[in-house]
């Protein structure tokens, strides 16, 4: 039986904080400053959590191994899962030639490349966020980027950026619900208090992705649609997370903001969209050249970007490939416009059924299969002395949102009329690009199952929940550090939202504030995780070239996490009146 130790070396906490912080350095050194693959990069941190976990936390071996492969399997299924479906999804409109009718039709919004990324990038990747998560926004939203014509480091990158205000209400709320259940503070709550904190990086956040596309010709010609996209999706989240449903949170924002531009674009149009479309072509073409975006040789090849496909045959007989812009003034007609749309419709019915109706719901979640993981269940203590949940693996065979998206590919492709040969090689084709993602992400969450049982993780919360009142200014870096881990802010609330409970209650803080304040800053943090990064990578045709991704992004993640430190700590004192 295992107990960790939270003060193994030296019998301080403060040193054992700073080697068991030892396995996230050699992660971010490896991928930001050696530029080493992303999948090297997690399998060396996995041994060094490993190496720790045995010499330094005294961990049984065979116990730091088993926790390694629970953490693997748990990122293949169902992390990766649905990575693998949705990127499936997309390949069957392009095989259909919807997607060409999909670019048109965004085209027929705007055809200003800074005004789709608001709209593809932070409206329908928030619908996503809200339906799926776990990754599939990014994926989705990274290869219809890519297919608008961007450069792959650009569509990454906006992707990865744009993925942040949604992430606390993502899949149906399940991060706050998931602090509700371990703190037993109602998560309406904990929601009402994230809403009061989350929309004011939403109000930002499409400013920077005009940014990110056109720099700063990009703001000052798109600001005004940018802040009204903003200020309606972080109204929209204010309200709902405080009045109607945390659920529906991202829902509700999601197409109110969308609704918002499409009605605001009526009224005013941007300058300069042709020419930033040409500096986003160029900047393509300057990839290419120089290898930044892999090397699509040949037809086939399983490492070519994955919006970079063959090419085919679009509805009304022109070639339609990946990576061609496409004009506005190419008008569709309405049922075509409904067509391809229809995948995303379908998604949304699929995922609107499974996560709202209770009935369904219910009989979802009776079919997940639960056991305690073969030699780790009951022999892994948590450091109060309780028997881990952790230890007990579920298997969501038919629940998980790969599998609904699986489900939502069927239809899609019977809709689509895509021969069911076609439909299973394009299938095998995305698991074989995604090999070294399955690698890299399998590794990640094997090193946050060592680090969180080995009893690692809580040794550097508690070390920093020990600041005291300054602890409300420090505590969104813990959802920012849970998350950047293990990809997913539901599991940086399973891990410190009851750390964060108790600091709170020692040092005389509000806890539902600390513990909305560890979800609010999960949010910022995801752009930068490993398995996040590998998505947004394999999407746009950049395997291996994770750590070119991760030096773009770590500066607005660090930049959003402390106007978020900011934030929180001036609700603790002199802008307590904000909180609900």
């Amino acid at each position: 039986m295992y107990q960790p130790d939270l003060s193994p070396v030296a019998d301080s906490l403060a040193l054992s904080s700073l080697v068991a912080v030892l396995p996230l350095l050699t992660l971010f050194v490896l991928l930001g400053g050696l530029r080493m693959k992303a999948h090297w990069a997690g399998l060396a941190a996995l041994a060094v959590a490993v190496t720790l976990a045995v010499t330094a936390y005294g961990m049984p071996a065979d116990l730091a191994l088993l926790s390694a492969s629970e953490g693997a399997t748990f990122g293949l299924f169902p992390i990766m899962w649905i990575v693998v479906t949705a990127i499936w999804v997309y390949q069957l409109t392009v095989v259909s030639g919807r997607f060409a009718d999909l670019r048109r039709a965004f085209g027929l919004i705007s055809a200003d490349p800074r005004v789709q990324a608001i709209i593809i990038a932070f409206c329908f990747g928030g619908l996503l966020e809200a339906l799926a998560g776990f990754g599939a926004p990014v994926a989705i939203t990274g290869v219809m980027l890519m297919g608008l014509g961007f450069a792959p480091v650009r569509a990454a990158v906006t992707v990865l950026v744009a993925n942040t205000a949604p992430v606390a209400f993502g899949a149906i709320a399940t991060p706050i619900i998931t602090a509700g259940n371990l703190t037993k503070i109602p998560y309406t709550e904990i929601g009402a208090y994230v809403g009061h904190q989350t929309p004011l990086v939403a109000f930002f956040v499409p400013l920077l992705l005009v940014a990110l596309v056109d720099g700063r010709r990009g703001v000052r010609q798109t600001w005004p649609v940018a802040l009204v996209c903003g200020a309606v999706f972080g109204l929209a989240q204010f309200v709902s997370a405080t009045y109607l449903s945390v659920e529906l949170t991202d829902i509700i924002a999601s197409l109110a903001a969308l609704a918002a531009v499409v009605v605001f674009l009526r009224l005013w149009r941007p300058q300069g969209g042709e020419e930033a479309r040409a500096d986003l072509q160029k900047a393509a073409e300057t990839e290419q050249g120089d290898g930044s975006a892999g090397q699509p040789s040949k037809p086939g090849d399983g490492d070519r970007p994955v919006a970079q496909s063959a090419t085919r045959n679009g509805q009304d007989g022109s070639a339609v490939t990946g990576t061609l812009p496409v004009s506005g003034a190419q008008r569709i007609e309405g049922p075509r416009i409904l067509m391809a749309f229809l995948p995303y419709l379908i998604i949304i019915g699929v995922f609107s059924l499974a996560k709202l109706v209770a009935p369904l719901k219910e009989f979802l979640a009776a079919s997940d299969v639960k056991f305690g993981w073969p030699g780790l269940d009951g022999d892994v203590l948590t450091a109060a002395g309780q028997a881990s949940s952790a230890t007990v693996y579920t298997f969501p065979w038919l629940s998980s949102p790969g599998t609904l998206l699986l489900l939502s590919g069927v239809v899609i492709a019977a809709v689509y009329r895509v021969a069911p040969a076609v439909a299973a090689r394009e299938f095998t084709a995305t698991l074989h690009k995604l090999r070294w993602a399955l690698l890299t992400v399998a590794a990640v969450l094997a090193l946050a199952y060592v680090m969180n049982l080995s009893g690692q993780t809580i040794t550097i919360g508690t070390w920093i929940a020990g600041a005291g009142t300054a602890f409300a200014f420090l505590s969104p870096v813990l959802g920012w550090l849970g998350t950047a881990v293990t990809g997913s802010d539901t599991s940086a609330n399973a891990l410190f939202a009851t750390l964060q409970q108790t600091a709170a209650n020692k040092a005389g803080l509000d806890p539902t504030l600390l513990v909305a304040a560890n979800t609010s800053g999960g949010v910022v943090g995801k752009m930068i995780s490993p398995q996040n990064l590998t998505i947004a990578a394999t999407a746009v045709g950049l395997i291996g070239r994770e750590s070119q991704l991760f030096r773009a992004a770590i500066k607005w993640s660090l930049m959003l996490m402390l106007a978020l430190c900011v934030l929180v700590y001036l609700q603790s004192n002199v802008l307590a009146w904000m909180l609900p």
